[in-house]
């Protein structure tokens, strides 16, 4: 599998708790912290869920 890095760009506080919740899950804790994840299928869909609180990088 390819893995991504995850960075959040924007706050979260207009978000759902729902999409606060996917961050957590994520392992992301605030503004410009990074996690390097595995990109299978359950953590794509969960990117796509916030992709606009977050900016993806593939990782080679």
């Amino acid at each position: 599998m390819a893995k991504v890095k995850v960075t959040q760009v924007r706050g979260k506080s207009g978000a759902t708790k729902r999409q606060i919740a996917t961050l957590e899950a994520l392992g992301i804790r605030k503004i410009h912290h990074s996690v390097e994840v595995e990109l299978t299928p359950v953590v794509k869909g969960m990117i796509d869920k916030v992709l606009h609180l977050v900016t993806v990088e593939e990782i080679k």
